[in-house]
């Protein structure tokens, strides 16, 4: 693996990871948990910034995208995911009698 590969896929990993709990922080739009049950806390963590959250989440899914993107053109001529099959699939060994 070249140096290229690897910082790619550490920041797939890193953006996937902070994603993650970007989105688990998130108020949902329908109450739940956020709402009136627990005391309306929520409204006082994510009520008016609420766009700030939701721009570093648009930003960090852009991030994770862009890495997916550039790691998949990276790896394109590099290796197949079949691997070297040299014309043909290899049967399972054995003597080909299936027993029916």
């Amino acid at each position: 693996m070249d140096l290229l590969s690897i910082l790619l896929y550490l920041v797939f990993i890193l953006s996937a990871i902070v994603l993650v709990v970007v989105i688990l922080l998130q108020e949902g739009k329908g109450g739940g948990f956020g709402g009136e049950s627990l005391g309306g806390h929520g409204q006082q963590t994510f009520g008016v910034a609420a766009g700030g959250i939701q721009k570093f989440t648009a930003a960090t899914a852009a991030v994770f995208l862009f890495s997916a993107v550039a790691i998949h053109i990276n790896n394109k001529a590099d290796v197949s995911v079949i691997g070297d099959t040299d014309g043909g699939i290899a049967l399972p060994a054995g003597d080909g009698d299936t027993g029916n």
